[in-house]
């Protein structure tokens, strides 16, 4: 039977302890550099861990920490508003955001205060800002806020009638689920603020019962547009009439006031003809009737007054047809 070597290959290169325990050492000093120091980003907070237990919050930078895992950093995003919704999904957000088709009907499907069932999808906005008591006052954060904010947003629609929560009681809605929420998560102590509730889509169920609360949404878009058309004409026609009533009390006064001076002046007119009359009542009333004449034929171009013996006026008019030739 043949011998075979079985012993070990050589290497390529002469390896002596010291050049072991060089290379020992060189990646020992490489690892504890490695984990000693930690970067915290601009939008973080990092909460530092000594074998498990709290020892301090490390804002924004480059920090020093125990190597070899001793002392251990957690991250949390504490300048980002986070977003989380109800009862449908966000597949990729954008510009055009398109949305997953599944629905969730156990999150948004709840009983209105009149006992009708009405579909509500909402958003959450919020932002961390404790990021100790976020990572360790509760088990599952992510969890705890969906169930309170479910839990608030059904006690206050199951407050309302469904016409409220479909319209006028919307934005109260919203401003009343922002307080609650922020409130039960300060009990809870999650280290979380919400900054604003939206919700997106109110609808009942489909069918003939979102058919029917269709139209009575329509009538009632109809009858709001109806009555700011008339508002809008009732708008535009009082300050018209009123206008127009005011220009013809200013008429009728200007009236009143012309025909009380016009009197007057008849007056002062009548009572200087009668002192006159009094003096001398031929002259008078011959004055009189030459101004009467003379009212009468003042307007009238046809019609000439002569004499009845006709002295002097024929060639005074031939005079005149002479001027009036040349």
């Amino acid at each position: 039977m043949a011998e075979r070597d079985v012993s070990p290959a050589k290497m390529p290169f002469n390896l002596k302890p010291r050049g072991v325990v060089l290379i020992i050492v060189v990646v020992a000093i490489i690892a504890t550099v490695m984990s000693s120091f930690f970067i915290v980003d601009q939008t973080e907070e990092a909460v530092v861990l000594m074998f498990g237990r709290y020892t301090r919050t490390a804002g924004p930078g480059l920090h020093f920490k125990l190597p070899f895992g001793i002392e251990q950093n957690l991250n949390v995003p504490t300048q980002v508003i986070q977003n989380m919704s109800f009862g449908f999904r966000t597949a990729q957000p954008g510009v055009r955001t398109q949305y997953d088709p599944r629905r969730f009907p156990e999150e948004s499907v709840m009983l209105t205060g009149d006992l009708n069932i009405v579909d509500v999808e909402w958003i959450i906005q919020y932002r961390i800002t404790d990021a100790r008591a976020w990572l360790f006052n509760v088990q599952d954060q992510t969890r705890t806020l969906r169930d309170i904010s479910q839990s608030v947003v059904n006690q206050l629609v199951g407050d309302r009638a469904i016409l409220e929560v479909i319209g006028a009681a919307r934005a109260n809605i919203e401003f009343e689920a922002q307080e609650l929420m922020n409130q039960s998560f300060r009990n809870f102590g999650l280290g979380v603020n919400v900054t604003q509730v939206r919700l997106q889509n109110i609808v009942p169920p489909a069918g003939r019962v979102q058919d029917a609360f269709e139209d009575v949404n329509m009538a009632v878009q109809d009858m709001n547009r109806l009555i700011n058309e008339g508002r809008e004409l009732r708008n535009r026609e009082i300050p018209r009439s009123r206008g127009d009533a005011a220009r013809e009390i200013e008429i009728a006064r200007g009236y009143a006031a012309e025909r009380v001076n016009r009197a007057r002046g008849d007056v002062a007119r009548f009572n200087s003809i009668l002192i006159e009359w009094e003096l001398n009542p031929e002259i008078t009333r011959t004055r009189m009737y030459y101004e009467m004449m003379h009212t009468i034929f003042q307007a009238d171009t046809e019609t000439e007054l002569i004499d009845r013996n006709l002295d002097n006026f024929i060639p005074l008019m031939n005079l005149q047809r002479n001027e009036g030739a040349r």
